[in-house]
């Protein structure tokens, strides 16, 4: 058996694994949400690279402003004809740091965390891929989508998919610095504070579990 070595990974990603040894609460009240956003260079996830992160934290129904992550990653991959979605260039004024040291960031913000997102399973899969790069394994967090959450409260059957511009709209959100990933993911984090009241009327007991629970394969692609 001297072919069989088990892989060692880096302190960082042990760090992040030893925080799933410990039991998980499922009161919602309890549970700390990291909602989550990317910029990418586009939609291919086999193709295209982040160009930026943020994340703020949501923690007894209170976002937690000072509980954040914003980074911005080198462009080795540029696409111009995608500036003028994300507004970032190549160069520019912004400091921005390898892909390598903004996973170890997020991996370090995020620890075990319920990671939530609107259309998740796009941001979840570029964050693996860019793990898998690195080669490391895929997130190990739990997962929610907004889109699914909104599905859920039966406020709309007319159709199965919900953008974030259309969300905002209905539930008054305010879309301040759209397009950005701290930008976005506050308004998911806004949208996700104004979907668990609606959920809980028809389930005085909602927790976790019950938010996670769907037909539908969110998140670890």
């Amino acid at each position: 058996m001297s072919w069989f070595k088990k892989r060692i990974y880096p302190e960082y990603w042990q760090a992040y694994e030893a925080h799933f040894k410990q039991a998980t609460n499922n009161h919602i009240n309890s549970v700390r949400f990291v909602v989550f956003d990317t910029e990418t260079t586009g939609l291919d996830i086999k193709e295209d690279r982040i160009l930026s992160i943020g994340n703020v934290a949501i923690l007894n129904n209170s976002i937690h402003v000072i509980d954040q992550l914003e980074c911005y990653l080198k462009q080795d991959l540029f696409k111009a004809e995608t500036v003028k979605i994300h507004g970032l260039l190549k160069e520019g004024s912004l400091k921005k740091i390898s892909e390598e040291e903004a996973i170890i960031l997020f991996l370090a913000h995020i620890k075990d965390a319920v990671l939530v997102a609107h259309h998740a399973a796009f941001d979840v899969a570029i964050i693996n891929k860019a793990l898998r790069r690195l080669g490391l394994p895929k997130l190990k967090n739990k997962v929610l989508d907004t889109g699914v959450l909104f599905q859920k409260t039966k406020l709309d059957t007319s159709k199965m998919h919900f953008s974030l511009d259309s969300l905002s709209e209905r539930f008054n959100i305010p879309q301040h610095d759209r397009h950005t990933a701290s930008g976005d993911a506050y308004i998911t984090a806004l949208l996700f504070l104004k979907i668990i009241p609606i959920l809980k009327q028809s389930n005085k007991n909602l927790d976790l579990k019950d938010l996670l629970r769907s037909n539908q394969r969110i998140g670890l692609l």
